[in-house]
Formats: C-alpha cells, sequence, structure tokens
C-alpha cells in the first residue's frame, strides 16, 4: 500500500513538472492561454523594418505596452506596414507620436519603441502613426564605412 502512494505522489510531482514547463514556454513565447487583454489596433509605415517580427513587443519608455500582429507590404507605397495592438490601458498616446524600429542589444531581437508628442488628440483604433524612423542595419553602417575609407585612401593618390 505504500508503494501505492509513493507512484501517485511521484506521478503528480512529474505531471506539476510538465506543468510548470508548459506555463514557463508560453510565457517565454508571448502566447497566451487565457483571454487577450483589451487593446486597439495601430498602424505605422517604415522604410525599412529589417529583424522585426510578428510578436515583437510594442514599449514606451521601457514597459511593454503592446506587440506586433502583422507585417505586411504597402503596394502603392512600397513601404512595410506593421500592424500593433496597444492596450487599452495606454489609451491616451499624441497623435504625434514617433515610432522606431529599435534593438534589444547590438545585435539582438527588433521592437518598436514608441515616444510620445505633444499633441492634444489621441491615437484611436485604426489610427496612423505618421512620425516613425526605421531600423538601423549594421551592414549598412559598415558598408558606407569601408566605402568612406576607400574615398579617401583614393583622394590621397
Amino acid at each position: 500500500m505504500q508503494t501505492r502512494t509513493q507512484e501517485i505522489g511521484v506521478g503528480l510531482f512529474i505531471m506539476a513538472g510538465f506543468l510548470a514547463l508548459l506555463l514557463l514556454a508560453l510565457r517565454v513565447s508571448g502566447l497566451t492561454v487565457g483571454s487577450a487583454d483589451q487593446s486597439y489596433k495601430v498602424y505605422a509605415y517604415f522604410d525599412n523594418i529589417a529583424g522585426l517580427t510578428v510578436r515583437a513587443k510594442v514599449t514606451m519608455a521601457g514597459v511593454i505596452i503592446g506587440k506586433v500582429t502583422a507585417i505586411d507590404l504597402d503596394h502603392d507605397s512600397y513601404t512595410g506596414r506593421v500592424t500593433m495592438e496597444i492596450n487599452d490601458q495606454v489609451d491616451n498616446l499624441p497623435e504625434d507620436s514617433t515610432a522606431s524600429v529599435l534593438t534589444a542589444g547590438l545585435l539582438g531581437e527588433k521592437y518598436i519603441g514608441i515616444s510620445i508628442g505633444g499633441e492634444e488628440g489621441t491615437l484611436k483604433d485604426q489610427s496612423v502613426i505618421n512620425d516613425t524612423q526605421s531600423a538601423l542595419v549594421l551592414e549598412d553602417l559598415i558598408s558606407k564605412f569601408l566605402l568612406n575609407s576607400v574615398n579617401k585612401s583614393e583622394e590621397k593618390q
């Protein structure tokens, strides 16, 4: 009888461990099991969104306020259209806010950073953020530096 109780206890312990791993995996991936928070959609157009992915975080002052839900190509302007879901708790973003594609660390993940503006009107559902700053591409900077170095050496000759 005692071995049966031990087997049940070990089985429950292992099941609790698997549930904890599942919860941790869901938290790290950004997926949720329960209902989604109330949110509204905001769009932004970028010339270059290099490395930005769906489910990337949207932050303001370092605090996560939403996530990227879709990335499309706008066929009229040939720019990247980013769809963001912003939490309803942040319902006072000025209309002239700025959206920037930022990098966490030197070679880290890309995310959207929102800087607030000074307008009185606020962003509503389906609004567009007009002031955007595209991603800083490390390869472009290196090539510009190398090209500039080559041009300077050619001028000396």
